[in-house]
């Protein structure tokens, strides 16, 4: 899942992929609105909120959406320069340490979720979790070719209305219509698999949610990169 790039993936790689990072995902993002009562993941809604408040004079309040959306592009960010630096040295277990490095940061992440109290623990959480999920974003991206993303479901609701009218219409301008319905309808039922599971659980367990989302990820991107390592 974490090894081969862009056309050299197949279907079914992409498929596990989405399907993990956007339970994932879902789950976070679900924890992070029971915690403080924002997404993470939700950048269209953010910056819709940034704008309200700031026509609103509101700019308290917008400066914390606009701290939301500088959080998961700096993710995004950081994960860019990771990964094109790790090509460019020929590092091919370069997006299993992307992913082992956003399971450091949960474990981090959910540390300061239990040791703080008060206004603190809801600033570093949700901020922290829009910096990993522009970080996971970006990763998925650009492994496959901005095929699989899996933080925000838009685009993937409108692949597969557009998928639908190409069987519908038996066009050829859109190749691998089922194939994409597959992908992108399966990250969605995943995304809100794992916002169900993450709700219940961020209510039952509170930060150590985080933890058990990290020993997942861990238990893929281990593996993944020693398998990079080996391959010639």
């Amino acid at each position: 899942m974490l090894v081969s790039e862009g056309d050299r993936r197949t279907l079914g790689i992409d498929i596990r992929l989405a399907s993990l990072l956007a339970a994932i995902a879902g789950s976070l993002n679900a924890a992070g609105f029971q915690a403080t009562g924002f997404f993470t993941a939700n950048m269209t809604g953010n910056v819709s909120s940034l704008s309200d408040h700031l026509g609103l004079a509101q700019f308290g309040t917008a400066a914390f959406f606009g701290a939301l959306v500088g959080a998961f592009v700096t993710g995004a960010f950081i994960s860019g320069l990771l990964i094109e630096a790790g090509r460019k040295q020929g590092v091919r277990a370069i997006y299993a340490y992307s992913i082992t490095f956003e399971a450091a940061l949960l474990v981090v992440l959910g540390l300061a979720d239990i040791a703080l109290t008060g206004p603190q623990s809801g600033w570093a959480l949700v901020l922290g979790l829009s910096f990993i999920m522009g970080l996971q974003n970006a990763a998925t991206t650009l492994i496959s070719n901005a095929r699989v993303r899996t933080t925000h479901v838009s685009g993937m609701a409108t692949d597969i209305g557009l998928g639908l009218a190409a069987l519908l219409s038996s066009s050829s301008k859109i190749p691998n219509a089922m194939e994409r319905l597959r992908l992108h309808t399966g990250t969605i039922f995943c995304f809100l698999f794992g916002g169900v599971v993450g709700a219940v659980l961020y209510n039952l367990i509170g930060g150590y949610l985080l933890f058990c989302c990290a020993a997942v990820l861990l238990a893929v991107s281990l593996p993944e990169g020693r398998r990079a390592k080996a391959l010639p």
